[in-house]
């Protein structure tokens, strides 16, 4: 029985401290691109979720050099997600002996890395991923709103 080589690895990183939109908003950044490029999009963004996933990106790349032995200029992001944690509930004293609910929400991330050297559809991921500026013929076409014969054609 031919066993096949296992080519992704993840990180899971549960109960972090912030709303789960806040880290999507990152996550949908670094989703699809490779280990080096993501560090650096980490690195330049200014948003405070970007320290614990980029905490995460390193321990799967680490994960992956450990478990697989792969190279980190092969391995990129293949599947990332964010789903939501607890919510911690605390009171806070207000004045004449009232409370008012603090509640503080929790996510879960999880990064999954896949290492492009051990997989065959590699070919196929990278032609998903195509810059924008390499074809010269996607110029951006200006609709004239006025040969139109719309609402804007009146005098």
């Amino acid at each position: 029985m031919l066993k096949k080589k296992k080519t992704e690895v993840y990180a899971l990183g549960q109960h972090i401290s912030m709303s789960a939109d806040k880290a999507r908003r990152v996550i949908d950044q670094i989703r699809g691109r490779s280990y080096e490029e993501t560090l650096i999009i980490l690195e330049l963004m200014p948003y405070r979720a970007c320290y614990p996933i980029f905490k995460l990106v390193y321990s799967a790349a680490a994960n992956a050099s450990y478990n697989m032995g792969s190279n980190d200029a092969n391995l990129f992001i293949s599947k990332a997600e964010v789903n939501e944690g607890t919510t911690i509930k605390k009171f806070k004293p207000r004045a004449r002996g009232r409370s008012y609910p603090i509640k503080r929400p929790t996510c879960h991330i999880t990064i999954v890395m896949k290492d492009i050297s051990l997989d065959d559809e590699y070919v196929k991921i990278n032609s998903l991923k195509k810059p924008r500026w390499k074809n010269k013929h996607t110029a951006m076409v200006y609709h004239d709103m006025y040969s139109s014969g719309g609402v804007w054609d009146k005098k």
